[in-house]
């Protein structure tokens, strides 16, 4: 095996000497140099590796492990949790990650707290998890709703900021309460990325996220992950991906590590032009609706601003109607028209036409990308007036 390869799987970081977030994102993950090897080494195309003898050694078939994904999960452990050994899965999509998570730690009778205000896919977990005999109990991300329904759960599942919807909850609230009553916290991190928030160091047991959206920022490749402290959790979150095989190609992994070294500076832009562009949007008066955690009249601003270092790159606002949005989304000219967030390239759709998200038919969600400022803001704002005068 090429010798900057890592030698062990398992995503378990290396505590390293403090560093900002921009020096550990460009190094992190990295192998020891070797001289005359790359930086970074290639992908590693293998369905089996070299196994002459007894069962042993780090890598032996490609469903279980990988030196690409050893690397990647690292990398993400690093970020994640910094200076913390951690024990890092990743996985083919954030979907899959969800499902390993859920589908690894609650078994039939258990009992499962879920947001009903959280990402789309999430009421098709909850079909699935009823159809296997666990229970699911809901309540709305905001206010630390889900306290009320805790009592008894095996897991609760937090998704904040929210999705669509941007509400935040304060998580070592809910995991205070929750570990008291022996059940385990799940945190979506996807919309915060680690550099948003660290859910770990609130207390969390798992943190899990979508790099398919701002974690890899360029919208081409799928990908998710788990992070946690405790080895015993990993195994079985490892042992489910082993199961349903749901692991990444090396060569997304190779991309997704690829492009960890430009997160923080692609928050950073991402993160300011949100913040411009909600407040712009505030001053409309056909927006109604518009949320952005950095926004300090938001909601959620205060709780936001204790547990999160950075405020996402998504903002949500309401137009008056399906119409009005829809000519709104037509008269872009540097925010593409799909679905998905967290892309150096802005983004923003109508939420609704998908039909599994309780918004209003004129509802956008808006991702804002790398562009310069002064460019992108002028031109949502000038799609406003294209749609209002359209009208």
């Amino acid at each position: 095996m090429n010798a900057s390869h890592p030698t062990a799987p398992g995503g378990g970081a290396h505590p390293a000497a403090p560093c900002g977030d921009g020096t550990r994102a460009v190094r992190a993950g990295l192998p020891e140099p070797v001289k005359n090897e790359p930086t970074l080494p290639g992908p590693v195309f293998a369905a089996h590796f070299h196994l002459p003898g007894d069962v042993e050694g780090p890598y032996t078939y490609g469903r279980e492990t990988n030196p690409t994904w050893t690397l990647l999960e690292r990398a993400i452990g690093e970020l994640e949790s910094p200076g913390e050994a951690v024990e890092t899965v990743v996985f083919a999509s954030g979907m899959a990650a969800v499902s390993a998570v859920l589908l690894s730690q609650a078994r039939t009778g258990d009992t499962v707290v879920l947001p009903d205000d959280g990402y789309q896919a999430l009421p098709l977990v909850r079909e699935q998890l009823e159809a296997y005999g666990i229970r699911v109990r809901t309540a709305p991300t905001g206010d630390e709703a889900q306290l009320a329904v805790l009592d008894g759960a095996t897991l609760l599942w937090i998704e904040t900021p929210s999705n669509p919807g941007l509400d935040v909850c304060d998580v070592r609230r809910l995991v205070d309460a929750a570990h008291a009553g022996g059940t385990l916290v799940a945190v979506d991190n996807t919309l915060a990325t680690p550099l948003g928030q660290r859910p770990l160091e609130l207390g969390a047991d798992f943190s899990v996220a979508s790099g398919t959206k701002g974690l890899t920022g360029h919208g081409d490749l799928l990908l998710g992950y788990v992070v946690c402290r405790d080895p015993a959790l990993a195994a079985r979150v490892r042992t489910w991906r082993k199961v349903i095989g749901a692991i990444p190609g090396p060569m997304e992994a190779w991309l997704a590590h690829r492009s960890l070294a430009t997160i923080h500076l692609r928050t950073e832009r991402q993160w300011a032009n949100a913040l411009a562009v909600a407040e712009a949007l505030a001053d409309r008066a056909e927006v109604t609706g518009l949320r952005y955690p950095g926004l300090p009249a938001d909601p959620s601003h205060k709780t936001a601003v204790r547990q999160m270092q950075g405020f996402g790159s998504v903002v949500s606002f309401t137009l008056p109607d399906r119409a009005y949005a829809e000519r709104f989304m037509a008269a872009l000219h540097l925010v593409e028209d799909a679905t998905s967030f967290g892309g150096v390239r802005s983004t923003a759709e109508r939420r609704g036409r998908w039909g599994g998200d309780a918004v209003a038919e004129g509802f956008i969600r808006f991702s804002a990308g790398a562009e310069d400022a002064e460019d992108l803001v002028p031109d949502i704002l000038r799609a406003l007036d294209s749609a209002g005068g359209a009208g």
